[in-house]
């Protein structure tokens, strides 16, 4: 194969895989203009359009499609070929992608990174915060962290954290004008702050439980961020209610810029897990990533098979 048909098909599978020119350009580290015409002139050596492009998007056409899924693995086994050759170097290297959630990554990636980079300077670590659940293999990603429970089928699994409690808290302020809610159910009489999902566009719903009775609620407010650290600066200003980890307000409650409400139906919910495809060959620098952030000393990571 002509190393000029090797190139346009790593620019196809860049374009394809980010559904953006401009993204793809950036990964490659050429120009939007230049890997248009890479594409193009793909498209017309096979003889067919492969991408179909709009002021708004682009995505493979049915042609695209299959070309992406016969040639993609092989490229990754390629990559994956490559970065496996670290392990002849005196010391871990490579690039770690990883999708997390905010949370997860203030907590427990953040610190451990602090550890991990000045020690291991050939170790390049990119961390995007998503609450999506988004597919890590077609995305490109080594890894994601998640809830347990939010862990996709037939991944391998290792815990990186503790379960955590979360939180419902107002303002003092915010209370002077309206009563504490005593049930979930109250809190269609008040104005909460809501965290959108990505995913699917919607809101995401107020998980409560007691006594073996499990409900959502699906709060109301005139205000919706994607990140807690607006939720919980919305809530210190008297804004509305927040539904936050327990630690993220802990220190406001103690000192009195908060009031927690609803405590016995917040129950634990599973801890943080680093996840990755059963099939995926760990680099070292990834082998020692997992080591470096597996919680109290657990055993070895588990493939996760959901009824």
């Amino acid at each position: 194969m002509a190393r000029e048909t090797v190139n346009d098909l790593v620019a196809f599978l860049a374009v394809a895989r980010e559904r953006s020119f401009t993204r793809a350009a950036a990964q490659l580290g050429v120009s939007q203009p230049a890997l248009s015409h890479t594409i193009s002139t793909l498209e017309a050596r096979l003889g067919m359009r492969l991408l179909t492009r709009t002021t708004r998007s682009v995505a493979p056409t049915e042609a695209g499609e299959r070309l992406r899924q016969t040639i993609g693995p092989h490229f990754d086994g390629i990559e994956a070929g490559l970065a496996a050759l670290t392990a002849l170097r005196e010391k871990p290297a490579g690039n770690l992608r990883i999708t997390s959630v905010e949370h997860a990554t203030d907590t427990i990636l953040a610190p451990a990174l602090t550890k991990l980079v000045p020690e291991y300077p050939d170790i390049n670590v990119e961390i995007i915060n998503d609450y999506g659940l988004i597919d890590i293999v077609a995305d490109r990603y080594d890894a994601g962290v998640r809830l347990g429970e939010q862990v996709a089928n037939g991944m391998i699994a290792a815990r990186i954290g503790p379960d955590f409690r979360q939180a419902v808290v107002g303002a003092p302020a915010y209370f002077k004008q309206r009563r504490q809610p005593r049930t979930p159910h109250d809190l269609t009489e008040h104005a909460c702050i809501n965290l959108r999902l990505p995913t699917t566009g919607g809101l995401w719903t107020w998980p409560f439980a007691k006594n073996g009775h499990e409900l959502k609620v699906r709060a109301d407010g005139q205000l919706v961020f994607n990140t807690i650290t607006m939720m919980l600066d919305m809530a210190l200003a008297g804004l509305g209610l927040a539904y936050l980890p327990e630690d993220v307000v802990r220190t406001c409650i103690a000192d009195g810029r908060l009031v927690r409400v609803l405590a016995d139906w917040c129950q634990p919910v599973s801890g943080y897990h680093l996840y990755y495809p059963s099939r995926r060959l760990p680099t070292p620098a990834f082998a020692l990533l997992v080591e470096k952030l597996r919680y109290g000393g657990a055993s070895r990571p588990k493939a996760l098979h959901k009824s």
